[in-house]
């Protein structure tokens, strides 16, 4: 269930939250192709489907950074801020890659909210992102997202 927010300044006071979980999404071989595609990563752990059963994983597995990249997909299904003029989406900081995601496997999205402060006129909150695999005891990362919002 997505926590909504409903003005940046709301937020403030609200470290500690936690967020989710998602709902899951399965991880196929198309989509894991298609980053490749599209990030010119094309290591075959990744996409040799031949190759890596033969691999350290048993099979292809997922590139790290597109397991990082959808903690924008899950973000705002954790996360629904509103009463903002814009937001600024500032970066990431503490990413670690803890567990490999097997192609096949299904991931969703915890967070919890990290800090919140008023920087330059605006509200800046840090959240917490833990990409979790089903069935597994290690998340597949963790990353601190940077969100800036400004009020109207």
């Amino acid at each position: 269930m997505t926590k909504i927010y409903a003005t940046p300044t709301a937020l403030i006071g609200a470290e500690g939250t936690t967020l989710g979980p998602t709902d899951w999404l399965q991880i196929d071989q198309d989509r894991v192709n298609g980053f490749a595609e599209v990030t010119g990563d094309h290591q075959w752990i990744h996409v040799d489907v031949d190759r890596a059963k033969d691999g350290p994983f048993g099979g292809t597995i997922a590139h790290g950074y597109l397991t990082m990249s959808l903690v924008n997909f899950f973000l705002p299904q954790l996360i629904e801020v509103q009463g903002f003029a814009h937001a600024v989406n500032v970066g990431a900081d503490r990413l670690r890659f803890l567990a490999p995601v097997k192609v096949g496997s299904r991931i969703r999205g915890v967070g919890e909210i990290v800090s919140v402060e008023e920087i330059k006129g605006a509200i800046q909150s840090v959240v917490r992102v833990t990409v979790e695999i089903e069935n597994s005891d290690k998340p597949a990362c963790v990353v601190d997202t940077i969100s800036r919002y400004f009020p109207e």
